[in-house]
C-alpha cells in the first residue's frame, strides 16, 4: 500500500473532495410539534420543519475538502467548503478580536453614580464567589480591580507608601520556603494578567526563586535579560532547562519580544545543547561561568560534528524544544492553557535507548523519529526524497478550491536558510510552520546564518498570530536524531494556535482536524500582517 500523504511524486499536492448526496429514511413514530415563539407580525413559529413526514433527501449538501496531512501520522484535514468561501470572499475575517476592556471598579461606579470608598470596594470583592473573582482575575484590564484581587488572595510586604516588596514565608515540614498564599490558583491567574502592575506580578511570580527552588544555570545579557532554569524534578526524564525573560525584562505579548529577547533564549537553548553534547563526546568547553559568544558556539558546534561523523555514539541523541504561549483558566477552574504566560522556551535532551521492563533495551520516543520513519517509507514507496520533493509542491503550490483569481501561494516568508508557510492540511486552524531550506535536520546541523534564520522566523510567527488575535500558541520542534547521519530529514518547527471555538473533542481524539478556510488565504492574512505589506 502506498503512503498516504498529500504530497506526490513531480511536486504537487492530491486531496479529495466529497460531494454529499444522500438519503436518510425516516423510522419515527410521534410528532411532538410545539410553538417556539412569534414573529414580529404576531405569526407563530413552530418547530413542524424538524418532524419531516417521510424519508429526507439530501442533494447538495456541503462540499468537504479532504486532506491528508503530509505527514499521515498527524491526521487529516477537513475544510468546509461554505465556511471558506465567506472567508474567501473577505480574508479581513480570518482574526480574533482584540480583549475587550473590562473593569467592575468601573461598572460598580457607573452604577452607584459615584466612586465607593477603597474600603468598600474591597469588601465588595471579597464577597464575591470564587468563580466570579477568577472570571475577574483573568479578564479585568483594570488594575484597580486586579490590585484589590491580589490583596486579597495574597499577603505582602510592603515600604511605607504601600508598594510591593516581596511576600511573607512560612517553612515546610522539612524546612523548605512557602510562600504565604491564600489561594494559588487565584494567585496564578492574577500573574497572568498583563493588566496586573508589573511591581505585583514581579513579587508574585517573576522574581528568580519566587516559583520555588529551581537553579538559574545560564544567563543572556545583550539588550536583554533571560535566564536559564533547572528543572531537576521534571516531566521530562533527566530534566529540562527553560529559558524565562528575566523579571526586569517583563514581556507578556509576543508584540513586545525584541529580537534580541528571542535571541538571548534560543542562544541559551544552543549553548546548553552544545554543552551536554561536548561533555557527552569529551570536548572540553571553551569557557565555564559565563555566556559563550556565537562564535565559540559555532566552534564547538563544528568539533561535535566533527567527531561525531567519527562514529562516536551519545547516551543522548535527540532535542526537545518547545513553547507554550499564552494562558487562561476558566471560572469552573480548568486550565486552558500553558502554565504561565511570561514568555519562556523549555529544552531537553533525550537518550537514544532506555532499559525496559523486558531484559532488552527500548529506544526513547523522540517526536522528529515519526517523520524519520515516514519520509523513509516514502522514499521506498515513491523513489523520491520527501523533503525535496514538499518544497517542489509548496513552491508550486495551487488554490484549493481551484479559483484561479484568489490567493495561490502558502510560503508567508523565506529567506537562504529557512522556509515560514502554511501548511496545506492544517492540523490547527491557525497553523504555521518552519522549514529549513537545506538537509538540515537538527540544530547540530544548523551553522550560525541558519540559527539566526530560525530566531528571526520563530519571532515572525508567533507575532503574526498575535497580530491575528491568537492569545494561546503551542510550538514544537521536530528533528533528526544527532546520529542519523544524511536522511534528508529537514528541522521543523510547528505553531499551533488554539481558536476559542475549536477544543479539543472527538474529532481532534481521531486526528481529524475541521477547518474554516483555506490555507492560501490564511497565508494571505498572514502576509498582510508583515511590516510593511500592502493588503492582499
Amino acid at each position: 500500500m502506498k503512503v498516504q500523504s498529500c504530497v506526490r511524486p513531480g511536486g504537487h499536492f492530491v486531496f479529495g473532495i466529497h460531494k454529499p448526496r444522500f438519503r436518510a429514511e425516516n423510522f419515527r413514530e410521534t410528532e411532538n410539534i410545539a410553538c417556539l415563539g412569534k414573529f414580529a407580525d404576531g405569526s407563530v413559529c413552530d418547530n413542524r420543519i424538524n418532524f419531516p413526514g417521510a424519508a429526507v433527501q439530501e442533494g447538495h449538501a456541503d462540499p468537504i475538502y479532504e486532506i491528508v496531512n503530509p505527514f499521515p501520522f498527524r491526521g487529516c484535514t477537513f475544510i468546509i467548503k461554505s465556511a471558506a468561501d465567506r472567508n474567501a470572499a473577505d480574508i479581513s475575517r480570518i482574526c480574533l478580536p482584540q480583549r475587550p476592556e473590562m473593569s467592575m471598579c468601573k461598572t460598580l461606579r457607573d452604577w452607584h453614580g459615584e466612586a465607593l470608598p477603597p474600603d468598600k470596594i474591597r469588601g465588595f470583592f471579597r464577597a464575591l464567589p470564587p468563580p466570579v473573582l477568577l472570571a475577574l482575575a483573568a479578564n479585568s484590564t483594570d488594575p484597580l480591580d486586579l490590585t484589590c484581587i491580589a490583596d486579597d488572595c495574597c499577603d505582602f510586604i510592603r515600604d511605607k507608601t504601600g508598594k510591593p516588596l516581596g511576600l511573607p514565608y512560612d517553612r515546610d515540614a522539612k524546612g523548605r520556603p512557602v510562600a504565604r498564599i491564600k489561594d494559588h490558583h487565584l494567585c496564578e491567574v492574577l500573574a497572568n494578567n498583563i493588566c496586573l502592575p508589573d511591581v505585583y506580578k514581579e513579587v508574585m511570580v517573576l522574581r528568580p526563586g519566587v516559583q520555588g527552588a529551581s537553579e538559574i544555570m545560564g544567563e543572556w545579557k545583550k539588550e536583554s535579560h533571560v535566564f536559564e532554569y533547572f528543572r531537576r524534578n521534571s516531566y521530562i526524564p533527566w530534566g529540562h532547562y527553560a529559558a524565562n525573560m528575566a523579571h526586569d525584562a517583563v514581556r507578556y505579548r509576543c508584540a513586545d519580544l525584541t529580537a534580541a529577547d528571542a535571541e538571548g533564549m534560543r542562544h541559551l537553548y544552543y549553548q546548553r545543547t552544545y554543552a551536554r553534547m561536548a561533555e557527552e563526546l569529551g570536548i572540553p568547553l571553551p569557557a565555564k561561568k559565563r555566556t559563550l559568544t556565537t562564535a565559540e558556539l559555532e566552534d564547538l558546534r563544528k568539533q561535535i560534528c566533527d567527531t561525531l561523523s567519527s562514529g562516536k555514539e551519545p547516551a543522548f541523541s535527540s532535542t526537545l524544544w518547545g513553547w507554550n504561549f499564552g494562558f487562561d483558566f476558566a471560572p469552573s477552574r480548568y486550565r486552558l492553557h500553558a502554565s504561565h504566560q511570561q514568555i519562556h522556551q523549555q529544552y531537553a535532551l533525550i537518550p537514544s535507548r532506555i532499559p525496559s521492563s523486558a531484559t532488552e533495551e527500548i529506544p526513547a520516543f523522540a517526536y522528529g523519529d515519526l517523520i524519520a520513519a515516514f519520509i523513509r517509507q516514502y522514499k521506498e514507496n515513491w523513489g523520491e526524497d520527501f523533503f525535496t520533493t514538499y518544497l517542489r509542491a509548496i513552491r508550486s503550490n495551487r488554490r484549493t478550491d481551484g479559483n484561479e483569481k484568489g490567493p495561490q501561494k502558502l510560503i508567508v516568508f523565506e529567506d537562504e536558510h529557512v522556509m515560514l508557510f502554511v501548511p496545506k492540511a492544517q492540523t490547527s486552524q491557525w497553523e504555521l510552520q518552519i522549514m529549513t531550506l537545506q538537509p538540515v535536520g537538527n540544530i547540530l546541523e544548523a551553522d550560525t546564518g541558519t540559527r539566526a534564520s530560525l530566531d528571526r522566523a520563530l519571532r515572525m510567527a508567533a507575532q503574526i498570530l498575535e497580530t491575528l488575535g491568537a492569545r494561546m500558541i503551542s510550538h514544537i520542534e521536530a528533528s533528526k536524531r544527532f546520529t542519523a547521519g544524511d536522511t534528508g530529514q529537514r528541522l521543523l518547527y510547528c505553531f499551533l494556535p488554539r481558536l476559542p471555538y475549536s477544543p479539543g473533542s472527538f474529532t481532534e481524539a481521531q486526528l481529524r482536524w475541521i477547518n474554516g478556510h483555506y490555507p492560501e488565504d490564511f497565508a494571505a492574512a498572514c502576509r498582510n500582517c508583515l511590516p510593511g505589506k500592502s493588503q492582499e
